[in-house]
């Protein structure tokens, strides 16, 4: 009887070792009663954030005008519940299993239990890594399963990936897959262009109704950028594709409400027509800038007051480029949005801290709010230029590069913008110095590289780092840890990185982007010892906002 009893528990003990060596699941991690942090330090983990409030002067609008703003941060929720869904699955049931506050408001800003600011690494105990595809995809789906399946609307941008009763991979149009919500959506935007008195945005407001219920978006994009005279604007809908980080093709629900600021509008218009000579200066080979950029371009400032969704998750959007269809950029441009009041918090909160810790003192003084703004938005400006199409037969370079078409990009318009800047200085068309340009820009590359390898700004700051390091653009004092920057091969070497990244753009070979990627992607320790003394500064990496009508007094 007892050899029985010692060969069961062994039995028992054996099975139980092999079940703790299997991958622990998502779904299994669901079942769990509660969750705990899985660091000791949730304070630390909340510093890397410092909070600031969207305002805006509402004394000048009318009762109309406010409950217009109201009813566009209601439909800016939604979009808040769909990404959360595409980002993670359900939010209630991860909070509600959360008892410890500071990790519930943790989680809450990372959109799930993965932190967006450190690689994606999880911090509630019992979650493994974060799945590449986010939730668009089912968890236990491999790529090659994906490439196999003869699915309709597989690679669109609007479609969810689900299994069907027999195990199959199928497409669900978002409008199917999300129906209730969008349709909520799409008639608190029916009220709203009820309220609206500037005919193009009522218009708008209406098409993109519509478009909510179709997946059809190019119609309302068209008509967005005929807007002219609008007093408010709203961004919304599926737009950028980062968080797919599997094949890049979803896109996430994500809202922006904004009120423009008229003054700095009017100063920003002069720029746009320069775009197709800056177009044909490229440093780059012929072939490789044929395309011309659309013509009906603007450039426009705000103040933002309510983020939702994709662009409130970790690190915080303070420019746009829209819209993303190559169709319609080609065919009629695009218009960039600068979010004045958000610049302006991470400048002095977290820009000009870390050039106190970082850049020689000779220089820091280059840097200042202007400079940052000018780079910033010639950024946005620059993801108009270049190519959108391969050269080589392989449709459009979105669709080439997958997964790695984001951080290329990103990187494509840093350059870009920087070269923007450099051609419009000697035109006279910028003030100041050049040196505060480029100083300004070297600084951001630290704030932006802290955004962590899951953030496509933060991959591509890292690789233009390195890249910029191997071509000597700057030196770093052993002694005293700061950096100086070598304004001469700081130049050649963002005229050489334009060259390559529009290069690898043009020809569309996905292996090459991939061996750029990660030669370059690599933090060194030195690097990573210097972001890890900012942190240990008490320097935050981004921001999250005190938002909403409640904020604003309406």
């Amino acid at each position: 009887m007892k050899k029985y009893l010692l060969l069961g528990i062994t039995i028992i003990f054996l099975f139980s070792c092999n079940q703790k060596k299997k991958e622990i699941k998502q779904s299994d991690i669901k079942e769990l009663s509660a969750y705990q942090p899985a660091v000791k330090n949730m304070d630390k983990l909340l510093s890397k954030y410092t909070e600031f409030e969207l305002k805006t002067d509402i004394s000048k609008f009318s009762s109309d005008e406010k409950l217009l703003l109201k009813h566009l941060i209601n439909v800016a929720k939604v979009m808040d519940k769909l990404f959360w869904e595409e980002a993670y699955g359900q939010k209630d049931e991860l909070l509600s299993k959360i008892n410890d506050p500071k990790l519930k408001r943790y989680a809450i800003i990372n959109y799930g239990p993965w932190d967006r600011l450190d690689g994606n690494k999880p911090f509630i105990k019992g979650f493994g890594p974060k799945p590449l595809g986010a939730n668009f995809y089912p968890e236990d789906m491999t790529k090659e399963e994906f490439e196999k399946a003869n699915i309709p609307d597989k690679e669109s941008l609007y479609t969810m990936i689900r299994r069907d009763n027999n195990g199959k991979l199928r497409s669900i149009p978002y409008h199917n897959y999300f129906k209730r919500d969008i349709h909520y959506a799409a008639d608190l935007l029916m009220t709203s262009s009820d309220l609206a008195t500037d005919p193009d945005f009522k218009n708008y407001l209406r098409l993109r109704a519509k478009a909510l219920k179709t997946d059809e978006y190019q119609l309302s994009d068209l008509a967005w950028l005929d807007m002219k005279n609008n007093k408010f604007d709203f961004v919304v809908g599926p737009i950028e594709s980062y968080e797919d980080q599997l094949f890049g093709y979803k896109a996430s629900h994500e809202a922006y409400v904004l009120v423009k600021d008229m003054e700095w509008s009017e100063k920003l218009k002069k720029f746009a027509k320069f775009l197709p000579e800056l177009q044909k200066g490229l440093p780059v080979e012929a072939k490789y800038k044929t395309e011309k950029p659309g013509r009906d371009v603007e450039l426009n400032a705000y103040d933002v007051i309510y983020y939702a969704g994709d662009c409130n998750a970790g690190s915080k959007t303070i420019a746009i480029n829209l819209p993303n269809d190559e169709e319609v950029q080609l065919q009629k441009g695009t218009r960039r949005l600068q979010l004045k009041n958000a610049m302006k918090a991470k400048f002095e909160k977290i820009l000009l801290p870390i050039a106190d810790k970082l850049i020689v003192p000779e220089q820091k003084d280059m840097i200042n709010f202007d400079a940052f703004f000018a780079n910033t938005m010639f950024h946005e400006v620059a993801h108009g230029l270049g190519i959108k199409n391969t050269i080589t037969g392989k449709g459009t370079v979105r669709k080439a590069l997958k997964e790695l078409h984001s951080s290329l990009e990103e990187g494509k318009a840093d350059m870009l913008g920087l070269y923007m800047v450099r051609q419009l200085f000697k035109k006279g068309q910028l003030t100041g110095d050049l040196k505060d340009y480029y100083t300004t820009f070297m600084t951001s590359i630290f704030r932006s590289i802290r955004f962590g390898a899951s953030s496509a700004h933060g991959r591509a700051n890292l690789i233009r780092f390195n890249y910029f390091d191997e071509k000597g653009a700057f030196t770093r004092d052993a002694a005293t840890g700061k950096y100086k920057i070598n304004y001469e091969k700081f130049e050649e070497a963002m005229d050489a990185l334009s060259n390559k990244i529009l290069t690898l753009q043009g020809n569309g070979n996905y292996d090459a982007v991939k061996a750029f990627v990660k030669k370059y992607g690599k933090m060194s320790d030195t690097l990573k010892k210097d972001l890890d003394m900012l942190a240990a500064k008490g320097i935050p990496v981004d921001v999250i906002f005190k938002q909403g009508a409640e904020v604003l007094g309406i």
